[in-house]
């Protein structure tokens, strides 16, 4: 009888530890890769609050638990085609999340693209992030309208009529922004001779002395920094005014980083630039739960791009959910189809190209702090 009972305990054993190991396999894999270091750090830790915070939400999906795989890709374009490369051959993820900065997302989403996993953008805003790519997608809007509503807001608002641009020529995202700028500033003015200066940087610079000396020499209206690095255009702000330049500096989403305003100072303030969200202008439900579910974590107002983080990896689960599999390809088709998803930053609809078409929220500084403008609905 000892030797029977010894036996079913072993065999017991057997088969608690072939469950766990069945149970391990039936995990579901989304790797995430964020510039956890480097000059886009504050971005992708802002980002990953908002991912984290949803993955704590939905830490399963089809009754299968959710392995959440984080990869630094420390700022880097190599680096961040390599982390989408160790997400996919050795985490075998089944879809990705990432990443803040065009720079990045862009041979990232060419690595996912090739090897047929659907990968979903937080706030990479150039087009070629998703053109000709079926696996690529994004939370986020894309850099046309931005260039578009910030050469608005110069014309109707601000009443320009003339601006210069400061542009990051090894930035992506800088460069096609201060494209789509300068073309709807020019159609806007009706003045082909409307941009009276155009003059680039390197990425880390830390001397603008060329640039804002250039700029202030054409008494522009307005100067437009659509800086790859906060810390870049905070510099250039605060070298431009030391310099004498009253006209009002614009930018882009990547001002919106709590160092923006610690390196910029009171120069920064009355600037004005285009993002993806504010805690104080909700439009859904699902943002008023996640502003206060974000507040009782984190002990602060979420940031757009955590609010981006959270929606992102919440779209990846609900095309998991609608596709009733983890196929790879199943949940691309998912996504594919993605409309009117109550988003925290907005009602998404994927369109053809995988972009989100949705509201962009303009901000100002004052007394040092981000302040919500105005919302601006796509043209």
């Amino acid at each position: 009888m000892k030797r029977l009972g010894l036996m079913v305990v072993i065999l017991l054993s057997f088969l608690l530890m072939f469950s766990l190991v069945a149970g391990a396999a039936e995990e579901i894999v989304i790797g995430v890769y964020e510039p956890m270091t480097g000059p886009y750090a504050a971005g992708g830790q802002m980002t990953m609050e908002g991912v984290n915070l949803a993955f704590e939400q939905q830490p399963t999906v089809l009754g299968r638990p959710i392995k959440m795989v984080l990869v630094d890709n420390k700022s880097e374009k190599v680096e961040a085609a390599n982390a989408v490369a160790r997400l996919i051959e050795f985490e075998k993820a089944v879809a990705i999340v990432g990443t803040y900065g065009s720079a990045c997302a862009i041979p990232g989403s060419e690595v996912a693209n090739k090897a047929g996993i659907p990968m979903m953008g937080c706030s990479p805003t150039n087009p070629l992030v998703t053109l000709g790519k079926p696996y690529a997608f994004r939370a986020c809007f894309i850099d046309p309208f931005q260039g578009a509503v910030m050469a608005n807001f110069a014309v109707n608002n601000l009443n320009a009529k003339t601006a210069v641009v400061i542009q990051d020529i090894a930035s992506d995202y800088a460069v096609g922004l201060s494209n789509f700028f300068r073309e709807a500033f020019i159609k806007l003015t009706g003045n082909p001779k409307s941009i009276v200066g155009l003059i680039s940087y390197q990425t880390g610079d830390q001397d603008f002395t060329a640039q804002v000396t250039y700029a202030a020499s054409k008494n522009p209206d307005v100067v437009f920094v659509p800086a790859g690095s906060y810390g870049d255009a905070a510099l250039i702000i605060k070298q431009g005014k030391e310099m004498g330049i009253t006209a009002k500096f614009l930018g882009g989403d990547t001002w919106e980083a709590p160092e923006f305003i610690e390196v910029g100072g009171e120069a920064v303030e009355g600037g004005y630039f285009s993002t993806h969200f504010d805690a104080t202008a909700v439009t859904t439900k699902a943002a008023e739960k996640f502003c206060k579910d974000f507040e009782e974590k984190y002990k602060k107002a979420p940031s757009a791009f955590a609010a981006l983080g959270f929606d992102a990896f919440n779209l990846v689960v609900d095309a998991i959910k609608r596709a009733g599999s983890a196929d790879p390809k199943a949940i691309r088709d998912a996504l594919a189809e993605t409309k009117d998803y109550e988003g925290v930053t907005g009602m998404i609809t994927l369109d053809y190209n995988g972009d989100a078409t949705k509201d962009a929220i303009i901000k100002t500084i004052e007394n040092g702090q981000f302040k919500y403008v105005a919302t601006v609905r796509p043209f």
